[in-house]
């Protein structure tokens, strides 16, 4: 392998090639999440869409199936997340990923624990903030990748972010990766790594069920949209006639009350209590600045998510997607596909000779 491709994300987190397996909810499971790190990448576990006594059996379950480092994806707004953070201290777990980033309070307690802390962002101000916060590594995400998604494209957006970190930690780049020539082109921005969530759902490992992952490759890099109408904020999905109907205005009279049935559902699916429900809608309100209406909505996505990425109901449910859809054609294990993406990066930058 390149010399240039072992990078400093290798070295901080003990991995052996610098890609990511992002924390897709209801997609990033144990065996995903295992498999990724068997192969020498990063796997990061979905928690979003798991109760604590889930959380704790899927834990247990990746520890089983490797010995490598993984993460668990957190979100720092849930209402029990001091009891999740402890018990990634106390299992040893690699990495805490955040969509939105901790407080610092919550960055400190990771730290003292011995858990690194990586924060997704989507823009240059945020990895700024983030950084005074004392963070570990940076994932910037640009607008071509799926679920929440900024509008500045990543070629634009990394250069940016790349420039404000200054290498004080590794800055690891998604939005629109699938192969080796990708992780160049991340490295020549100045990157340490690459992040995809698509490329991973599309791959023998992912528990999606096969007629989902047949619905997804048969689409192209125009098939996704940009909604507003599934929870309230910017959500990069593929074209269906669901999200066709939410975009109508029809659907958007519709999207306010179908939100807060899918809430009462999620609710009862986890065990949540409503004394909680309105303690995590109250922190995001004050953390994402969203109106109550938002925030009913946000509580939509994970129903309608499951619907099709557990349940296979492509025509009632909506499927995150990066637009990389459309040049995705196979479905290889996990090590296949990272194998593939070592390769061909070594042969481009053997080939530049750098």
């Amino acid at each position: 392998m390149h010399a240039r491709l072992h990078t400093g994300l290798c070295d901080l987190v003990g991995i052996q090639y610098p890609i990511v397996q992002t924390g897709m909810g209801w997609v990033a499971g144990p065996r995903l999440t295992s498999a990724t790190a068997n192969a020498g990448g990063l796997g990061i576990l979905a928690s979003a869409t798991m109760d604590f006594a889930e959380l704790t059996a899927a834990v247990a379950e990746v520890k089983s199936r490797t010995a490598k480092p993984f993460g668990v994806n957190l979100r720092a707004d849930s209402a029990d997340v001091g009891d999740r953070v402890k018990l990634l201290i106390d299992q040893q777990v690699r990495v805490a990923s955040f969509a939105q980033a901790p407080k610092e309070a919550l960055i400190s307690q990771l730290h003292d624990g011995g858990v690194l802390v990586v924060p997704s962002i989507g823009a240059k101000r945020h990895a700024e903030k983030v950084l005074q916060w004392g963070v570990d590594a940076v994932l910037v995400q640009g607008g071509e990748g799926g679920g929440h998604t900024g509008s500045v494209p990543t070629t634009i957006l990394l250069p940016q972010v790349v420039d404000a970190v200054a290498g004080r930690v590794p800055v690891i780049a998604a939005g629109g990766f699938f192969d080796g020539r990708g992780l160049v082109a991340a490295l020549a921005y100045g990157a340490d790594g690459i992040a995809m969530g698509t490329r991973f759902l599309l791959t023998s490992d992912s528990a999606v069920p096969q007629s989902v992952k047949d619905y997804y490759l048969g689409k192209t890099v125009t098939d996704t949209t940009v909604s507003k109408q599934v929870d309230g904020v910017p959500h990069r999905v593929l074209n269906t006639d669901l999200v066709n109907e939410l975009e109508s205005g029809r659907g958007k009279l519709l999207a306010l009350p179908r939100a807060a049935m899918n809430a009462l559902k999620f609710r009862n699916m986890t065990h949540v209590t409503l004394r909680s429900m309105l303690s995590e809608g109250r922190a995001m309100r004050k953390s994402q600045d969203l109106s109550w209406t938002q925030v009913i909505m946000a509580a939509n996505t994970p129903m309608l998510l499951k619907a099709a990425l557990v349940d296979g109901n492509v025509d009632s449910g909506v499927m995150a997607s990066g637009q990389v859809v459309g040049v995705i054609d196979d479905l290889p294990s996990c090590a296949e596909l990272i194998e593939r993406i070592i390769a061909q990066a070594d042969a481009v930058l053997r080939g530049l000779g750098a």
